[in-house]
């Protein structure tokens, strides 16, 4: 009785400290002030630690800290992304009648002749950037962001709330599938709480209304479906996924192990069916969704935007920024546009060897590959914001591997480019960052593989 006493002292004491940072966090903080960001994280990362320690076996207790967590950003404006400005003006586009993959919000301002409400805040937020790119966001993404110009269409607060409970939602869903696929999976259920206390997931999905998490609960749901044998629903959920985010496309290859050796016990040919019938119900239902947006204009926009993220922008790389250094040393100049066409075809290869080369028969193989997959993805990427870390985080509570852990703690680094008034990376900080996630990282591949090989020599 003692130590259980003297346990829930220490939760309601973490637990109130939490709730004292969130809410600094969501209604205080200034991006520009990287010191307080730097506290508060370490600081939160750190409690939430102790908190789930603590209460490993108190699966209520530690769902209800992470609605409390989120619930405490409701009203708040998101203080460290400014992307959620293009989202309701997305969404106010939809419901207007406009095709948001059609015309710029720059055009819009312009013209003068915007036919959305508090056009020109909503512009001044995304500024001028991603005011003069088309939008790049998948069609059940406009779904939401239509959802929040319905019910708030002339209020960028209501707008806000809308999303973020949509995101609440999703983290919900997140925690229910992933909960139970836990069990399925013979894995401590307290693992879900890697990823919903997490406060990297806290604060920039929830905060800052990133809708990876709406992703990821397709990807998770998909998951449990797969896992229960129901192929064709899990194909559906893993369509809407891509529906959300272009991402989980990368994992469509991996999948081929699990459906043509792990899946069941039936003859070959009707494996092979099972997998052709999973690609197709994703790639129909993604094409679907997309077709109410389709015209070659929407093909030429939309390419182009994507290919942008490849050849143009940077930030937060790791391999990239090596080779581009070596690019200046040895050319004189930024071949960011030759290496952005490069580095994509790399890593087909990789997924290909990972598909065909790496053993992926049962699910917690194949989430394995899918964390190694998609970690080499952005490992070679030219842009890695911060909520991208999200996916990888997610899928590690069924693996083995806790990098992408340590990751979402050190991706508060890329941060430190806000406090240069003319957004400067400082590359000491990124370095600092990739080498401790990658000598991580390489430690667990290693440590994996020798338990793999032995387990294979003993049996």
């Amino acid at each position: 009785m003692i130590r259980l006493w003297k346990y829930n002292k220490f939760s309601i004491i973490f637990t109130l400290v939490c709730v004292l940072f969130y809410w600094s966090f969501a209604y205080q903080l200034e991006r520009e002030d990287f010191i307080k960001m730097f506290g508060l994280w370490i600081g939160l990362f750190f409690l939430s630690h102790r908190i789930i320690k603590i209460n490993a076996n108190n699966i209520k207790l530690l769902a209800g800290m992470a609605l409390v967590f989120r619930i405490l950003f409701l009203f708040a404006i998101p203080n460290l992304s400014q992307d959620f400005y293009r989202f309701i003006w997305d969404g106010r586009m939809l419901l207007e009648g406009f095709n948001p993959y059609l015309s710029l919000p720059e055009t819009w301002i312009t013209q003068g002749n915007a036919p959305i409400a508090q056009a020109q805040e909503l512009y001044n937020g995304m500024g001028t950037l991603n005011g003069s790119h088309y939008t790049n966001y998948p069609p059940l993404s406009q779904l939401c962001y239509a959802i929040a110009g319905f019910f708030a269409g002339k209020n960028i607060l209501g707008a806000v709330i809308v999303l973020r409970l949509l995101i609440i939602l999703a983290d919900i869903g997140t925690f229910f599938f992933g909960r139970k696929l836990l069990q399925m999976l013979h894995i401590p259920e307290h693992r879900i709480f890697w990823y919903i206390l997490n406060p990297f997931i806290i604060i920039e999905l929830t905060g800052n209304l990133h809708f990876e998490a709406v992703m990821i609960f397709f990807i998770i749901w998909s998951l449990y479906l797969l896992q229960k044998g129901y192929w064709y629903w899990s194909a559906l959920a893993l369509a809407f996924s891509v529906s959300v985010k272009l991402i989980p496309l990368l994992f469509l290859p991996l999948f081929f192990q699990k459906f043509i050796l792990g899946f069941d016990k039936s003859k070959l040919t009707y494996r092979f069916l099972k997998l052709v019938g999973f690609y197709s119900i994703v790639i129909a239902t993604t094409v679907l969704l997309f077709t109410p947006f389709l015209s070659s204009e929407f093909i030429a926009n939309f390419s182009k935007t994507i290919g942008l993220w490849f050849q143009n922008f940077e930030f937060n790389a790791s391999i990239y920024y090596i080779i581009r250094w070596i690019g200046y040393q040895t050319i004189g100049w930024n071949i960011i546009g030759t290496v952005g066409k490069i580095l994509p075809l790399i890593v087909i290869g990789i997924l290909l060897l990972l598909t065909f080369f790496r053993k992926n028969k049962n699910t917690t193989e194949l989430i394995t590959v899918m964390v190694i997959g998609i970690c080499s993805y952005y490992f070679l990427s030219t842009t890695v914001h911060p909520w991208y870390i999200a996916v990888p985080l997610a899928l590690c509570m069924f693996t083995n591997y806790k990098f992408p852990i340590w990751w979402s703690i050190l991706i508060i680094f890329s941060y430190t480019a806000y406090v240069h008034p003319d957004f400067k990376e400082n590359l000491w900080f990124v370095a600092l960052e990739y080498s401790i996630v990658f000598g991580i990282f390489i430690f667990e591949v290693l440590k994996n593989t020798s338990k793999v090989s032995l387990k294979s020599f003993y049996n």
